[in-house]
């Protein structure tokens, strides 16, 4: 079975900083991922009850201290699909010009950890995992 990328520019993000500590909060809906193949993406929605379920999103939390690091430790909470996912010690890398922070990384979500059965492709069921590639600027305000 081949691979499909999918892509949105759609997603947005907060951060706070209080006492030392950091939330941010990223969030996209479900339809602005484009793989290419509108037939596809249809059918991406369909299975991850995207219309009862529109946006998925991401909250996180950091040490204030540590957000000019080269690389960030995250504790993710995702939230997709109706369901929680939880997931320790995601490392992403960081490179910053100016105001602009370029953050890249993978989260390692499966199909299982949204309770999303695999559908198939004649008959054979597509991979259960789905490593989420991130690939976003933040500007620091």
């Amino acid at each position: 079975m081949h691979e499909v990328d999918g892509t949105s520019h759609a997603a947005l993000g907060k951060g706070v900083c209080h006492a030392g500590q950091c939330d941010f909060l990223v969030a996209a809906t479900v339809k602005s991922f484009d793989s290419g193949d509108s037939n596809r993406d249809l059918h991406m929605i369909q299975t991850t009850r995207g219309a009862q379920f529109p946006i998925v999103s991401v909250r996180f939390r950091l040490a204030q201290a540590a957000l000019n690091s080269p690389t960030l430790d995250c504790d993710l909470e995702v939230q997709f699909a109706g369901n929680t996912a939880h997931y320790s010690h995601v490392i992403f890398q960081q490179t910053i010009n100016g105001a602009a922070h370029h953050i890249t990384g993978v989260v390692p979500s499966t199909l299982s950890d949204f309770k999303i059965d695999p559908p198939s492709f004649l008959t054979i069921p597509i991979k259960n995992a789905i490593p989420v590639r991130v690939d976003m600027v933040w500007h620091a305000m």
